[in-house]
């Protein structure tokens, strides 16, 4: 899992185009909305294409994104779980 961790937030400063953060940055447990990363919702739209586009992963309810993307290891340890790709 420490590698899917390592490809998460790689693929998060991609998507997002975080220029200003490294992979050093993000903890796994660091939370990505308000205080820690400080993402906000149009970031979280793109992290659902994310899941669908590597992953396989389709979201239907914005109200599970909540839960998945506390931090990178709750996204990961979803991933692990229901991934399809």
């Amino acid at each position: 899992m420490t590698e899917l961790k390592l490809e998460l937030k790689e693929k998060i400063i991609e998507q997002l185009n975080l220029e200003d953060v490294s992979v050093d940055d993000i903890a796994d447990q660091d939370p990505l909305f308000g205080e820690g990363l400080g993402l906000d919702s149009i970031d979280a739209l793109e992290l659902i294409v994310m899941l669908d586009k590597d992953y396989g992963i389709k979201l239907a309810d914005p109200k599970e994104g909540r839960k998945i993307f506390e931090s990178v290891e709750t996204m990961a340890t979803y991933i692990t779980e229901n991934r399809s790709a």
